[in-house]
């Protein structure tokens, strides 16, 4: 059961697509053509160092929102006290 990835020539909408043994041809889920362009796929490997790598980048990000809300609350806090 291969999944493809396409790329709609009419909207630019990038999709995948599950291409079972009686499956329509695809369609763009967001305009519903059909002028389709296959695009190349990579595979994923995974392996400790990758997941440990993806770990630590999802954790930076995380502290980076929480910076981020702490620092908007804070300015509100001013703005509120401020008039």
């Amino acid at each position: 059961m291969p999944i493809y990835e396409y790329e709609c020539r009419h909207c630019g909408y990038r999709f995948e697509y599950l291409v079972l043994a009686k499956s329509p041809a695809a369609a763009c889920p967001s305009c519903h053509k059909k002028n389709l362009k296959q695009l190349i796929s990579l595979f994923q490997a995974s392996s400790e160092t990758t997941r440990k790598a993806n770990f630590n980048s999802a954790r930076k990000k995380a502290v980076a929102v929480q910076k981020d809300k702490a620092h908007e609350e804070h300015k509100e806090l001013h703005d509120h006290f401020d008039h």
